[in-house]
């Protein structure tokens, strides 16, 4: 288990908000389609095998989860938008929460506690 994605001599976390170039046949052309999310979890031992699952909301409010293998070939970018300090290998908990809400637990700050 990990909690950690490895592209291109790049390192994402689960938590991290990231930004997949995704490269779609349409016709005879080809575009690059962004997919803007949070890396919610890793599965696989080999590179062959990785693949790591970005969930995005909507406008309306609604999840969707799309599970992309590193390998794969119509990858064209993956860019890291934001860091966070969640330590956990998944972060499921997300699933339930508003746009908010997962903002402050994600990205919240630890306060340390000053001995007197």
């Amino acid at each position: 288990m990990a909690n950690f994605l490895k592209y291109k001599e790049k390192q994402f976390r689960v938590g991290d908000t990231l930004s997949v170039h995704y490269k779609i046949k349409d016709g005879d052309r080809e575009r690059v389609q962004l997919f803007k999310g949070i890396l919610i979890k890793v599965r696989g031992e080999t590179p062959e095998t990785k693949m790591f699952t970005v969930r995005r909301v909507t406008k309306e409010g609604k999840g969707i989860e799309r599970i992309i293998p590193v390998m794969s070939r119509n990858i064209s970018d993956i860019v890291l938008i934001k860091k966070t300090t969640y330590t956990k290998a998944k972060a499921y908990f997300l699933q339930g929460l508003s746009d908010q809400e997962l903002r402050k637990k994600l990205y919240q700050t630890k306060k340390s506690k000053k001995s007197k």
